[in-house]
């Protein structure tokens, strides 16, 4: 058996759970013994990534690493974060740690590539659009999209900030306004780069799967891979 994946979550709980949940649904196991394994830390005690970086500390960052020393010890063969933001310190936290981990934004950037997507709309939090994590990823491959203008980002936070809080009505009454405002482009993909955001949208994502792209189930697609495939379990 290979090394098990292990999983730095917290950042949403919820967001975890998804990330585990999307782990079993597209894994071909016909008994318990036949999926993969996996070492969670969900701890949710790790500041708020968006606060964070809009006030330039790096308080995530210490408490992060001290939840990956927990996987290292327990000797996970890869790592991957489901919270987009947090993707901010994920070179930092790869120099903290000879094992591998994976990137939800070089996984989701490569899948968009190789998909039909010729503009891409992105939506995620603040602090993700302001560090530009994807857009910098983006237009490297000369890959075009767009932004919610900052009326709209500022409705995209309520419904993350919504959902986080348990009002999931709310949440997804805002989200989906936010949706009805984009003429559908069957050439235009929404890229989900929050994990929050597919949860939120799983009534739009189960009609239309054609107009998203979950950044989250990318990343699992990733891993899933690395763990079939055997690849190696420390980084070079």
């Amino acid at each position: 058996m290979h090394k098990a994946i292990g999983i730095l979550g917290g950042m949403g709980p919820q967001a975890t759970v998804d990330a585990m949940n999307k782990i079993i649904k597209n894994t071909a196991a016909h008994c318990d013994q036949e999926h993969i394994p996996v070492i969670t830390v969900s701890i949710p005690d790790i500041p708020d990534r968006t606060k964070s970086i809009i006030n330039q500390d790096n308080k995530p960052l210490k408490k992060m690493g001290e939840y990956l020393k927990i996987l290292e010890n327990a000797n996970v063969g890869c790592i991957i974060i489901p919270c987009n933001t947090a993707h901010f310190w994920f070179d930092q936290l790869q120099q903290q740690t000879h094992t591998k981990m994976i990137s939800i934004i070089e996984a989701t950037v490569g899948f968009i590539l190789k998909s039909n997507a010729q503009e891409i709309c992105i939506l995620a939090t603040s602090a993700t659009i302001d560090t530009e994590l994807y857009q910098k990823k983006l237009a490297v491959h000369q890959i075009p999209f767009i932004l919610p203008e900052p009326e709209i980002q500022q409705q995209i936070m309520q419904s993350i900030y919504s959902y986080k809080s348990g009002d999931i009505a709310k949440s997804k009454e805002i989200m989906s306004n936010i949706i009805k405002l984009y003429d559908f482009n069957p050439a235009r993909k929404f890229l989900l780069a929050c994990t929050e955001i597919p949860l939120i949208l799983e009534d739009w994502i189960k009609e239309n799967p054609e107009l998203f792209i979950d950044a989250t189930d990318v990343l699992i697609r990733n891993a899933i891979e690395w763990y079939q495939n055997g690849q190696p379990e420390t980084r070079s």
